[in-house]
This record gives structure tokens, sequence and C-alpha cells, in this order.
């Protein structure tokens, strides 16, 4: 008689599934404001932030169950440190991207006109794991609880000098006009309602984060194509999730969260469309993002660093 099979564990299947329970009830946690222990990146043990799609997984659990520490930990980990998970406490999968090398063969079994690239002889795979917060662990050192920092009042309607000055650094030209907030790719220009439109001015720079990080997609920048994209559409959904996550990752930096000006099923719905129909979205998507995170805080920077040598 044949054994039964255990189904093997689909990571990107399970967190697929996780991340479509927690929007079908119509929230997105990641948008709530949050810092855990003063740090608004959950954190390896080392003290090393969490990037990509482990970034915003965790960002997510830490907001849904209330962690005050950002610190998180396989199980050896924390018996390293002669600690020990409560019992009953509930693991976290998060994922492990790697490369080896295939096995080409002996050199002489190729001919000479064999083109094959060492490009072509690498292998990419996908591992999962599982981590704890600290919250769940008892025994851990003081220091894996680092104290609350105090949330900044910022007064309404204002700029906040240190995000204004970021955006002020990227050189991809905003209009301030009207009440839509979009990104118009034949004049390459990203449109934006004034601040004074916003109580919040955090939102103000949340909505500012995804517009522009719509325009990273233009061919001369990061050349990000999901082919023809109408309202509505799944292309149209696809790149509304990276500028999501974009906002995500850009606001843990400098302090505000994702925002758009309209939330409603419909934005919902682009999401639910997206992770339905392909398990390896979130993962493409979260890449796609912090290239975009990465690129707009490259070029502030170096818009920044022109304008301090202009001035010298």
């Amino acid at each position: 008689m044949a054994r039964s099979r255990t189904p093997k564990f689909d990571a990107s299947e399970a967190i697929t599934n996780e991340i479509i329970r927690i929007i079908e009830r119509g929230v997105l946690p990641w948008r709530k404001p949050w810092t855990a222990g003063g740090s608004s990146r959950p954190l390896r043990v080392g003290g090393e932030p969490y990037q990509g799609v482990n970034n915003f997984l965790l960002t997510m659990r830490t907001v849904m169950a209330g962690h005050s520490s950002p610190f998180w930990m396989t199980l050896p980990q924390a018996n390293a440190l002669d600690a020990k998970v409560r019992k009953g406490e509930k693991s976290s999968v998060v994922v492990y991207y790697g490369q080896s090398r295939k096995d080409a063969g002996a050199a002489d079994d190729r001919s000479e006109d064999d083109d094959r690239s060492e490009e072509a002889r690498i292998f990419r795979f996908q591992k999962s794991y599982r981590v704890f917060n600290a919250c769940q662990i008892e025994g851990l050192p003081d220091s894996f609880y680092p104290d609350p920092e105090p949330a900044p009042d910022h007064p309404p309607s204002e700029p906040i000098p240190h995000m204004q000055a970021f955006f002020d650094g990227i050189d991809i030209t905003t209009v301030f006009t009207g009440t839509e907030a979009y990104y118009l790719p034949p004049v390459d220009k990203v449109y934006m309602p004034s601040i004074t439109r916003f109580q919040d001015p955090r939102n103000f720079y949340g909505v500012w984060a995804h517009e522009l990080a719509h325009a990273t997609k233009a061919p001369h920048r990061l050349n990000r194509d999901f082919g023809f994209s109408k309202f509505g559409n799944t292309s149209y959904a696809r790149e509304e999730i990276v500028a999501e996550l974009t906002s995500v990752f850009l606001g843990q930096t400098l302090g505000f969260t994702a925002h758009t000006l309209e939330m409603n099923a419909a934005y919902l719905h682009n999401w639910l469309r997206v992770l339905r129909s392909d398990k390896g979205a979130i993962f493409k998507h979260a890449a796609d993002a912090q290239r975009a995170c990465d690129y707009l805080i490259a070029r502030s920077e170096a818009g920044r660093a022109g304008g301090r040598a202009k001035a010298a």
C-alpha cells in the first residue's frame, strides 16, 4: 500500500494566501503608522534591517500582532542566546534568495561555438525559514527590547523639513496643481495637490512617494514594464502594487506611511486580482519596489549633494 505523502510546504503560496486573507478584510495594515522599539523597520538578530518582501511581511506582522520589539530571529538564534520561544507562539515565514552554479559538465563535452554564457549556468533559488519576534521569546537581553521613541508632532498642512528636502532633491519634475495626484508619462511629470490640501502633511509625502514611484518606471530610469496598462487591468494593478510598496519602504526611511487619495474597494481589488492569479507576484513586486526606493534615495542624495556644491 502506497504511503500518502505530506504536501511539500509552498512558502510563496502560504505567504500570498496570508496577504489575501488580510486584504479581504478591507485593510492594508502596513499603512498604520508604527515604530517598534524606536525602529521603523523589522531588524535581524544582529540589528540589520530586513529588505524587500521580508521587510514588508514582517512590518505587516508587527503591526497586526502589536509587537513592541523590532527584532526577529530563528529558533536556533534564540537558543544560542540562552533564550526560549514561549510555548504556543506561532512563527512567521520569511524567504531567502540565493544562487548556485549549475554543473555545466566537462569542458570537452561542449563545442567551440557553444556560446552559453556564465549567467545562463547560474541557478537561482528561493528558500523559506521561520522567525519569531523578540516579544515571543523569553530570556533575551534587554537590548532586544529598546524603548520606543516619542512620536513627532507635525503642524497641519505644513512642510516637514527633512521630508521636503528629500523630495526636493529628486530630479523628477513635480507640478503642484488641482486636487488629483498622478504621473503623466508623455511629459514625464508628476502632478500633485498642494500640501495645504492635506491635514496631515505625512499623507502628502506618502502620496508624493507613490507618484514618484510610478515615474521610476520610465525607460530612462528603471524601465519597468508590465505590458499595456489601462485603469483596472492587470498591468495597471501590478504597477499600483509596486508604487504602494515603494511608498511603504520610503516612508520607513523618512517617517510617513503609504497613502493614496482614493482608498476604496477598487484599490483593494487591484491587489486581490494580482495575488490570486500569481503566487509569486508579491515577491517580484516587492523587489521592484525596493529598486524604486533605492533609486529615489540615490537621486535625492545626488540632488542634495549637487545643491550643497553649488552653494559652496
